[in-house]
């Protein structure tokens, strides 16, 4: 990363940072499929894994592909340095175990994806490490959570799948005061709507494989720190248990990132409109969406983000059968439990991402039976108010689904 490319806008980083050319000057960024690396000599073979000389080693470890896409995100999140995992939940695992030894104490918003409270919940206490889950929103339940064994505080802001808000600066300062760091999932809000490390995280992780690729592509994620806390906690974890992304993955992901402020953009606007147009339709019984003035948490969302997001939450009649008629009747719109993609798809958190939760916990988090969660993508977003209003239409008058996609 060069000073010039640090001064550089948002939009210019994502098409020309970290770019690494080869003695060909390819205009794209080249794609490295190689295991290993070849030295001059023996010695400079030591030297290199002694740390003394740079360079690459073996493709589990580091690779140039994947690190133009490291140094890429690194310049976008305004981040010391960046390693890039096979997933967004490898990098959620890593983020954590690299912080933490038996004995040890984490706490965690009890908002979370199904496979991250896994983590917190089921993973990390096998390895004796305690943890202690707290209503993201309830500044007293986080200090009050805080033990002298704490090492580590978790949230996601925006939440998966309600859209609710964590006030990421208060949280940062509780964390620090008590010793501990502060890791946030920035995945519903994307770098470009929401930047954690300036106010006061200590590390930020995405799962690539949602708006980075964005068009369901691959599987990818990225942890983003002071160089301090990635060579602490991060490079040598990775380096010996080998969560590595393929060189393949991270030219498409670097592909994404030159794209990545047009689609969000686009994706935030049409996403306002629908969640407006929702708000009003026959049917729906709550919207959610941190860019309306009723979001619960809207005035910390115009201080914390730059946008709405690109996703809404939003309840229909009926509870789980209603959600369901009203999913099977959309013709444009796709169910998948993806995010994040050129392709608007709507979702059951209920019985998909947050399935594992019991029914207690889930409505707990105010997850009802009745919720679905949509994902806005780059279609015509009058296309996508009709496909809504004709689903929702259709499923209050029990047509047949064959006649409803007539």
């Amino acid at each position: 990363m060069t000073d010039k490319s640090a001064t550089l806008r948002p939009a210019t980083r994502l098409v020309h940072g970290g770019t690494m050319r080869s003695q060909f000057g390819e205009t794209s960024e080249a794609l490295f499929l190689t295991q290993g690396f070849v030295y001059e000599t023996a010695e400079a073979a030591e030297a290199r894994f002694k740390g003394e000389e740079p360079g690459f080693i073996y493709a589990r470890f580091s690779n140039p592909t994947v690190r133009m896409f490291e140094e890429r995100m690194a310049l976008l999140e305004g981040a010391e340095d960046a390693r890039a995992t096979a997933s967004g939940m490898a990098a959620v695992t890593a983020a954590m175990m690299g912080q933490v030894k038996a004995g040890d104490h984490v706490v965690a918003a009890k908002a979370l994806f199904g496979s991250c409270r896994y983590i917190v919940e089921d993973l990390l206490p096998r390895f004796g490490v305690e943890s202690t889950l707290v209503d993201g929103d309830d500044l007293d339940q986080w200090r009050a959570a805080l033990r002298p064994n704490t090492r580590t505080l978790f949230l996601e802001s925006p939440t998966n799948p309600t859209l609710d808000l964590v006030d990421i600066a208060a949280v940062a300062e509780i964390a620090h005061a008590g010793g501990a760091t502060l890791v946030v999932d920035n995945v519903f809000a994307t770098p470009l709507l929401q930047s954690p490390l300036a106010l006061g995280a200590d590390c930020v992780i995405y799962s690539a494989t949602k708006h980075i690729d964005g068009q369901g592509r691959c599987l990818g994620g990225v942890i983003l720190a002071s160089r301090d806390f990635i060579d602490k906690h991060v490079h040598n974890l990775l380096r010996q248990t080998g969560p590595s992304m393929s060189p393949f993955n991270a030219w498409v992901l670097l592909k994404g990132l030159e794209t990545l402020p047009v689609r969000v953009a686009a994706q935030t606007a049409s996403a306002g409109r629908i969640a407006d147009a929702l708000a009003g339709m026959p049917g729906v019984t709550r919207v959610l969406y941190p860019g309306r003035p009723d979001h619960p948490h809207y005035a910390l969302a115009q201080r914390q983000m730059k946008g709405g997001s690109t996703l809404i939450a939003f309840e229909v009649e009926g509870g789980k059968a209603g959600a369901f008629r009203v999913a099977n009747a959309l013709r444009i719109i796709g169910i998948s439990n993806n995010l994040g993609d050129s392709k608007s798809l709507v979702t059951h958190p209920g019985t998909t991402t947050h399935q594992r939760l019991s029914r207690e916990v889930r409505e707990g988090l105010g997850i009802s039976e009745g919720m679905l969660r949509l994902s806005v993508g780059l279609e015509d977003a009058d296309d996508l108010i009709d496909d809504l209003r004709g689903a929702l239409d259709a499923a209050a008058r029990g047509i047949p689904l064959a006649k409803a996609a007539e």
